[in-house]
């Protein structure tokens, strides 16, 4: 993992987090040596659960047709 002092990271903040989210890497921030903070990108959720699906289900058939056709289905006529 980069390590990066307060004072650089004081300086060049807005660059290191441009470098952060386009190299989806994490960094420490120092200071005097110690450990105060890490960085790292965001990740981003779907908006929704059946937007995580999109593109992994293919169909085989008329989704809208019905299985049977029409002969096959009772009616009480009335």
């Amino acid at each position: 993992m980069k390590t990066i002092g307060a004072t650089e990271f004081k300086t060049r903040c807005l660059a290191l987090l441009d470098e952060v989210s386009e190299s989806h890497e994490e960094f420490l921030i120092l200071k005097r040596g110690k450990a105060v903070a890490r960085v790292v990108p965001v990740t981003v959720a779907s908006t929704s659960p059946q937007a995580a699906l999109v593109g992994t289900m293919i169909t085989l058939s008329d989704i809208v047709e019905p299985p049977l056709p029409a002969e096959s289905w009772e009616a009480e006529g009335g």
